[in-house]
């Protein structure tokens, strides 16, 4: 079956603003992203402290998530590390200082203040460990365990 014009143009498209955006936040802000790792266009990555953001491979960042690298209040800067194959939900906010660790989910709405260990799924208001053991493949996509 063939694809229709529209749709490929559509996902040509797609791909070559994902690649736009990621030379954008690399080359311009000198943010760390690795290999595959989508952004979501309404996603607000700090730009006051852009250096300070670290996002690992195949991670998902969706939209109205705020990742924040810097406190104004109390003067400071801090890093905030995102590991590899995580899914931030929408609009969750991810707070200065914070390691999220390798094949995490944070759940849309959380705000994320602690550090939160690998293979770990977080929800609420402040994020607490809703699960332990978390699979994840690429993008954060869950690996169901057969019960």
């Amino acid at each position: 079956m063939d694809v229709p014009l529209a749709t490929r143009i559509r996902e040509w498209l797609r791909a070559a603003v994902i690649v736009v955006r990621r030379q954008y936040y690399v080359r311009i802000w000198h943010m760390d992203l690795g290999q595959g790792t989508t952004i979501s266009t309404s996603a607000k990555l700090d730009k006051t402290n852009p250096r300070g953001i670290h996002i690992g491979k195949y991670t998902v960042v969706t939209f109205g998530c705020a990742i924040l690298a810097h406190d104004y209040v109390n003067g400071v800067n801090r890093d905030v590390r995102i590991g590899d194959n995580c899914f931030i939900g929408a609009h969750s906010i991810i707070l200065p200082g914070v390691t999220i660790g390798d094949s995490c989910v944070v759940a849309a709405g959380s705000v994320v203040a602690r550090d939160v260990p690998s293979g770990s799924l977080v929800a609420g208001n402040p994020a607490r460990i809703l699960e332990h053991n978390v699979e994840t493949t690429r993008y954060g996509v869950r690996v169901r365990r057969a019960v």
